[in-house]
């Protein structure tokens, strides 16, 4: 009688899956929330290690989203910032500028915000801000929005050639979705704040702003700062498929870790806890 075969764990089976609808032998394994939480968490430990390497190693790491409203773009940084410390990963997103940062060089708030050594900066829009609603919406010249797009690629590769990780990523969401987004907000109360009266007349301009994506990639998207746009029909895909771009473009190790000894408790040495009256919360739950 044959040996029994050692049934395969849970990881084994997602893995096996993963391979095999790589291959096209078979469906991948069944997207549930289950399965999307158990996946998240894994590149959440991942993006731990990565928040390790880039204090021990000290590099300098920017990672820029962009994308239409309601791309799904507050959704993945959410989740990269979920577990990681805000003093490495800190996100920036700028107001519109002041009166006095509108006859400043175009890029000069943006440098303020760059990344020192064992720094990754998260930029929810950024410098491409020239390239979409401004240009769009009119809020520069021509002169300026060709300016911009002549000067950005030399911009970035001065940012690369001095030792910064550049990372841009574009959620690209289709028409239909991004319609059926603003009907949710419009109805979810909790939301309603994300439809702003730019975001309504983003979607009134859908052409409007395909065109300038499409100048803005064509431009831009150059061999030492490529763009990787991410389909963003499905949230929770490309929450996943994007995190594991990102730590796949980082050339980090994980750095061997040693628990610290947990220190024993102080004597009291007659400390009594007072009985003051402060105001304490209410415990409803």
């Amino acid at each position: 009688m044959g040996k029994k075969s050692r049934k395969k764990s849970k990881n084994e089976e997602d893995a096996d899956a993963k391979k095999a609808a790589a291959q096209g032998t078979e469906a991948a394994p069944e997207f549930t929330n289950k399965y999307y939480e158990r996946e998240l968490f894994k590149l959440q430990v991942e993006l731990v290690k990565l928040q390790d390497w880039v204090k021990h190693t000290g590099a300098r790491v920017v990672i820029i989203f962009e994308g239409r409203d309601a791309a799904g773009k507050g959704g993945v940084i959410k989740r990269i910032l979920e577990r990681v410390s805000p003093r490495v990963f800190r996100l920036v997103a700028l107001p519109a500028p002041t009166e006095r940062e509108k006859t400043q060089i175009y890029f000069q708030r943006y440098i303020a915000h760059l990344p020192a050594g064992g720094e990754v900066i998260i930029f929810d829009r950024s410098w491409y801000n020239r390239a979409g609603v401004e240009h769009v919406m009119g809020f520069c010249t021509d002169e300026q929005y060709q300016r911009f797009l002549k000067g950005c690629p030399a911009f970035e590769a001065t940012l690369v050639s001095n030792g910064i990780i550049l990372l841009k990523y574009w959620m690209e969401v289709s028409e239909k979705v991004q319609h059926q987004r603003f009907l949710a907000r419009m109805k979810d109360t909790s939301k309603r704040w994300k439809l702003s009266p730019m975001d309504l007349e983003s979607h009134r301009r859908w052409y409007d702003y395909s065109r300038a994506r499409d100048a803005m990639l064509t431009a831009t998207d150059t061999p030492i700062a490529p763009w990787y746009v991410v389909p963003s029909d499905s949230k929770k895909r490309a929450r996943l498929n994007c995190i594991s771009d990102i730590l796949s473009r980082i050339p980090y190790e994980e750095i061997p870790y040693t628990p610290p000894k947990l220190p024993g408790r102080q004597k009291a040495k007659g400390y009594v806890e007072p009985r003051t009256k402060h105001q304490v919360v209410p415990q409803r739950w």
